[in-house]
């Protein structure tokens, strides 16, 4: 008989025909009652063994344990199931050594202890949510663009060139660490590498998006991204995923009103396909609030967030306008921010958060950034201070996307480029496209995993990736 997922009984009401199920044992009591969980839902399915049955099969029914399960669909007579599966038949498809294994019912482990043992975690019900919702957002983001006419451009992983011009990439060579050849000044020759140049790891799809964008107007990427940032917080890790549209014909404004349109679709998809997982995640961070003081609570809970996320418009803020919010901010007089305020700073995500949980309330998106801090690509606005950029700030967890119109001007794009030390001659496939039919443009790029982090509520962002890579860190 072929299987039938837990998810697809469950969701009716239909009883008194035959199934075969299988999946992993959460927990057997009474040897009777098998609560059996598939990971296609939240919820398990009660398996209800008749009395008597063979006791060397039942001593095999441990928590963990994988079965195979032919029979019947019953209304049930407990509590908190509407049916339930009355078994013809049960087979042990592989065995779980109790003593060793990890997840035990009556067991709590901590967050920090699951990060441990991540090849298990996927089987406790926050993490079966958490991911199953990761799955639903990449769906909606490639539904997003497509619906929309934009070319998913794949952009490479190995790269010379640094999108970002901050120098924090991890190399890709096969030279030998212990002896790479030299050149007569003492430095590497990577002539005699793989690729016959310096080449790292992407930081971001962006630069050659740009290129695709000059041809087929709409594109995205939505890839691996890596940063050698030895950074051990909550919100950072050395591979992520990012999604990067880049939109020709589009100015800053329209690229604002695609950023606001596409993070409101993407939570509405998964409270829509994905209730039952945020509802959990709700009440899991409602009671983990309760634990906090009362002045330390967060004013909405996670649905509500969400919602109110995808009901309302997004603050739109100039830079300046930020700065002169926080300098006259109790927080500031009451020097409560860890960071200095002054024009010029590249916000920290105490500042971010404060625009967004203290003084506005919802999600802001912030423009006209100092030139100074941002990367060479960004236009240049009139006033020879600020750029075209754009970032966008969420509750809890700060910048979700920055993005900007890009300098599509040659003329001063170079000048940016001489002025920030990067190499011209090497980015010759960068600056064709403003000698070749330049056109305005603008794209972004959003934290695919910050956005889960948003979405599911949860405080770290290792949480929110299947296997987290970190500063001394890549297990699994």
């Amino acid at each position: 008989m072929k299987r039938t997922k837990i998810k697809d009984i469950l969701k009716n009401d239909a009883t008194d025909y035959q199934v075969n199920v299988k999946g992993w044992v959460r927990s057997f009591r009474n040897n009777q009652f098998i609560a059996l969980n598939d990971g296609s839902c939240m919820a398990n399915i009660q398996v209800v063994i008749e009395l008597g049955a063979d006791d060397a099969l039942l001593k095999r029914i441990t928590t963990g344990a994988s079965v195979n399960v032919d029979g019947t669909v019953v209304a049930s007579l407990g509590k908190g199931q509407k049916v339930e599966v009355k078994a013809q038949s049960v087979t042990i498809l592989g065995d779980c050594d109790n003593e060793q294994y990890p997840l035990q019912p009556k067991n709590k482990p901590s967050l920090e202890y699951l990060r441990e043992i991540a090849h298990l975690r996927f089987r406790t019900n926050t993490f079966g949510a958490i991911f199953r919702v990761r799955h639903s957002l990449a769906y909606a983001v490639h539904k997003f663009y497509n619906d929309r006419g934009f070319v998913y451009l794949h952009t490479p992983i190995v790269t010379a060139s640094d999108a970002e011009g901050a120098g924090e990439m991890f190399r890709v060579s096969t030279l030998p660490f212990d002896n790479p050849p030299r050149n007569e000044d003492g430095t590497v020759d990577f002539k005699e590498d793989f690729f016959g140049r310096c080449t790292n790891l992407t930081v971001s799809g962006q630069l050659e998006a740009e290129l695709g964008a000059m041809a087929f107007s709409e594109v995205y990427t939505f890839g691996p991204t890596f940063r050698a940032e030895n950074s051990n917080t909550a919100r950072h890790l050395a591979e992520f995923w990012m999604i990067e549209p880049e939109v020709a014909f589009n100015d800053i404004n329209d690229n604002m009103d695609l950023a606001e349109d596409f993070i409101q679709y993407l939570i509405a998809y998964v409270m829509e396909h994905n209730r039952e997982d945020i509802d959990f995640l709700a009440q899991r961070l409602a009671d983990e609030e309760k634990q906090k003081p009362m002045n330390e609570r967060s004013e909405l809970g996670l649905v509500e967030k969400l919602e109110f996320v995808v009901n309302n418009k997004f603050e739109r803020i100039t830079y300046t306008e930020a700065i002169d919010i926080l300098l006259n901010s109790a927080h500031y007089k009451k020097k409560k921010f860890q960071y200095d305020v002054s024009w010029g700073i590249d916000l920290q995500s105490e500042h971010e958060r404060y625009l967004v949980e203290k003084h506005f309330k919802k999600p802001v998106i912030v423009t006209g950034y100092p030139k100074d801090i941002k990367a060479f690509y960004m236009r240049q606005n009139d006033d020879g201070k600020t750029v075209a950029a754009m970032d966008i700030l969420a509750p809890g967890i700060g910048e979700i996307v920055g993005g900007s119109q890009r300098e599509e001007r040659l003329d001063k794009l170079t000048q940016r480029m001489n002025e920030m030390y990067i190499p011209t001659d090497e980015m010759y496939w960068y600056l064709d496209t403003r000698r070749f039919g330049t056109v305005p443009h603008a794209g972004f790029g959003l934290g695919f995993e910050r956005m889960v982090l948003f979405v599911t509520g949860m405080g770290n962002i290792r949480d929110v990736i299947p296997f987290p890579r970190t500063p001394k860190n890549a297990e699994f």
